[in-house]
């Protein structure tokens, strides 16, 4: 491991705002944040862009951005900590095991921003809306909650725009180029790194909001005996 990431990982030992593989917090985030506030997670969340960003426009809600590479949550948390974020916090852990860390009910909604599109059909399992994880996320939202993906792939769009088909998912939005049709605004207009750069190379950005069913998640049967996501 490189120098920098051995800073970086000393760091957020010491960060009052990053917990990496807790224990006990099942249930009692309002114990982290110091409030009932309403939860919003970051899934993939890698500098924590968006974590920021949402907090700074919304003090009335909590967000944990989510991540397995502390590397990456050091420069988000840094910069919430600098700004005085107490909405804003980062858990380091696998997100296949994300119902170990929250309770049924206990987030109210889920953004995933440009997430690794896992092209290869053979790593399709991978997407963070496949079924799978639409499976453990159903176990954590309380109902109606919205999840949102924003990418630059439109493999990645379509794959969900199918999946949620699959699964009778409710789409409350549906864009298709969110810059060409002059939808960025509000929580759209947060730009990360990469997307400043995917839209420096010209990329088209989509954008999908989709809440899941009331019947449960139907799983492919080679995941119904898995409690978590490898």
């Amino acid at each position: 491991m490189g120098q920098k990431k051995l800073i970086k990982f000393a760091a957020i030992d010491t960060y009052k705002n990053v917990l990496q593989y807790p224990e006990g917090m099942k249930g009692k985030w309002h114990t982290f944040f110091k409030n009932d506030n309403p939860i919003t997670l970051e899934l993939a969340c890698g500098k924590g862009e968006y974590s920021v960003g949402l907090g700074r426009e919304h003090a009335d809600r909590n967000f944990i951005g989510v991540d397995i590479k502390g590397n990456r949550i050091y420069t988000g948390a840094k910069t919430a900590l600098q700004e005085g974020l107490g909405n804003v916090g980062f858990l380091r852990i696998h997100i296949g095991k994300i119902t170990e860390y929250f309770a049924p009910g206990e987030v109210s909604q889920i953004w995933i921003i440009f997430p690794d599109p896992f092209l290869k059909d053979s790593k399709d399992k991978n997407r963070l809306t496949h079924a799978r994880f639409l499976h453990q996320y159903q176990q954590i939202l309380n109902p109606g909650a919205t999840i949102n993906l924003k990418t630059d792939s439109k493999e990645l769009y379509e794959f969900t725009l199918e999946t949620i088909a699959e699964q009778g998912c409710n789409i409350h939005e549906n864009i298709a180029d969110i810059y060409g049709k002059g939808m960025a605004t509000g929580p759209l207009a947060i730009q990360t790194y990469y997307e400043k750069m995917h839209l420096a190379e010209g990329r088209t950005i989509y954008f999908i909001s989709f809440s899941l069913p009331d019947k449960p998640i139907i799983l492919p049967k080679r995941f119904q005996n898995h409690e978590a996501v490898d």
